[in-house]
């Protein structure tokens, strides 16, 4: 059979952009720019990731793209090498206190790597001004780098109302916005501050928006700010890397420290990541593995810009081994090597369990996820389980030893708290941006919320009322978090 009459019924059946997305195999199909090319090609990029291949022909083609894909798939050259072209091709003085591409993005972190990345992409194509505006630097430095106007601006959305709101740049001439990594926005309360932003933009835009995940309120944010978009998913909803190997210890909690630090020890460790659920909570860690002779530190909103920094260039050069960090402050963490990820504590949002283990088995690598889990968080836990479809094998380290009032038990996932509306205990993960702060500290209304609630505040009261006893469990899934068993994922698996 010849290719020909084969092609035309394949051409038929998915559509001339199915078949060019499946052709393109190296980034040179891509048509882009040769300064773009060249810096592709020093940066040793070869072969599209699957995000990759399927987003930049669409961006190239002018149309909006809602992109939903899990941390370390390489969604930042996805809009990143396209919107490149866009400028290359598309020469023009941007004017002054203006920018041609406004990026957006919840963390500091994140903002910088997105800068980064279109400073190394871009590095052959001349003139090409890129500013990064966040919270937590000196603000005149960036009004003095917009003053002149610039081609591309990644900010965090409170850092740039305030510019707005200085008057030291306008945005009625954003010809693209991406908003990057829009379910953690929402995460930090920053829906309101993108819809103001939005509304400052003109209608004849090209909008990206990207997501891991697509909560209700995120979708009504997309089909506001978007027309006609094409939809790109590479992997599903919420699912967890391949090549993690993931395990949970059952403790108490007071045994934590003690068994971090025996963790450490045992484990062949190249970089680890400690996420913990507070400020607060990071810095006792880090003490306490000072105290026992290991080199950590920690990283989250109370540190200035510049400790930040620090800590994350000797975590990324290999000069510190552990870095201990929130969820908020470790969202913009791109760092290769990292192979041990440890939830010190485990995330009450299961969403972000996701998002803390992606950050091992990145370029290829395996990676490990150890888990501690008290009684307090085993609902956490439960529902973890159930976002991913797999019951983690686990160990049980528990000396029997309980609190004389244990929390009702938290068997609906319904249940948990909606996502960013409420952070609990004292000292929470702020620390994305100017504006992220204000959802760390003091989230939980009631008053005596100290750390030892932290986790159970929402089960009710506890009283003297009897524990309401667990639901009947669905198939597969184990009654007790102490029992053993795998489940089969379904669907497509997370790309490499």
């Amino acid at each position: 059979m010849s290719k020909k009459p084969r092609y035309r019924r394949s051409l038929q059946r998915f559509g001339r952009l199915a078949i060019e997305r499946y052709l393109l195999t190296s980034f040179n199909d891509f048509g882009l720019a040769e300064p773009i090319l060249r810096a592709l090609v020093e940066e040793n990029y070869v072969t599209p990731t699957p995000i990759q291949a399927q987003t930049v022909p669409i961006v190239l083609s002018g149309r909006d793209v809602i992109g939903i894909a899990q941390t370390g798939t390489g969604k930042t050259a996805a809009f990143a090498l396209p919107i490149l072209n866009h400028l290359y091709t598309k020469r023009m003085r941007p004017e002054r206190k203006s920018c041609r591409v406004l990026v957006l993005s919840p963390t500091r972190e994140l903002s910088g790597q997105i800068a980064d990345s279109f400073r190394a992409y871009g590095r052959h194509m001349k003139p090409l001004a890129i500013e990064l505006a966040i919270g937590g630097v000196p603000i005149n430095r960036q009004i003095r780098g917009l003053a002149h106007g610039v081609e591309v601006l990644v900010a965090t959305p409170g850092r740039l109302l305030d510019l707005v709101h200085q008057r030291a740049i306008t945005l009625n001439q954003v010809e693209i916005l991406v908003l990057d990594e829009a379910d953690r926005m929402l995460d930090m309360g920053f829906i309101n501050d993108i819809r103001k932003v939005v509304a400052m933009l003109r209608k004849e835009r090209q909008t990206l928006f990207f997501s891991a995940t697509m909560p209700q309120e995120i979708t009504k944010l997309a089909d506001s700010m978007l027309t006609n978009p094409e939809r790109v998913a590479v992997t599903p909803q919420a699912s967890t890397v391949d090549r993690i190997a993931q395990r949970v210890i059952l403790t108490e909690k007071s045994a934590k420290n003690d068994l971090l630090v025996e963790t450490l020890k045992t484990e062949t460790t190249d970089r680890v990541l400690v996420f913990t659920r507070t400020k607060h909570g990071a810095d006792k860690v880090v003490r306490h593995l000072q105290k026992s002779g290991f080199g950590a530190e920690a990283i989250h909103g109370n540190k200035s810009q510049n400790q930040r920094e620090r800590v994350l260039a000797d975590f990324r050069n290999g000069k510190l081994r552990i870095l201990i960090a929130t969820d908020i402050a470790a969202r913009g963490i791109d760092v290769d090597g990292v192979s041990h990820v440890v939830n010190y504590d485990l995330p009450n949002i299961p969403e972000s369990y996701v998002h803390r283990i992606g950050r091992t088995a990145r370029a290829g690598a395996d990676g490990i996820a150890i888990s501690f889990c008290d009684h307090e968080e085993a609902a956490f836990l439960r529902d973890i389980q159930r976002m991913i479809r797999i019951t983690i094998p686990s160990i049980d380290k528990r000396t029997g030893v309980r609190p004389a009032q244990r929390p009702a038990d938290h068997h609906q996932a319904s249940n948990r708290p909606n996502r960013g509306r409420t952070q609990r205990g004292h000292g929470g993960n702020g620390g994305g941006g100017s504006g992220g702060q204000n959802h760390g500290n003091g989230g939980n209304r009631s008053n005596g919320s100290n750390g030892s609630n932290q986790g159970r505040s929402h089960r009710g009261s506890q009283g003297s009322n009897p524990q309401i006893p667990r639901a009947e469990a669905s198939p597969g899934e184990p009654n007790s978090i102490g029992t053993v068993t795998f489940l089969q994922r379904t669907g497509n698996r997370t790309p490499r």
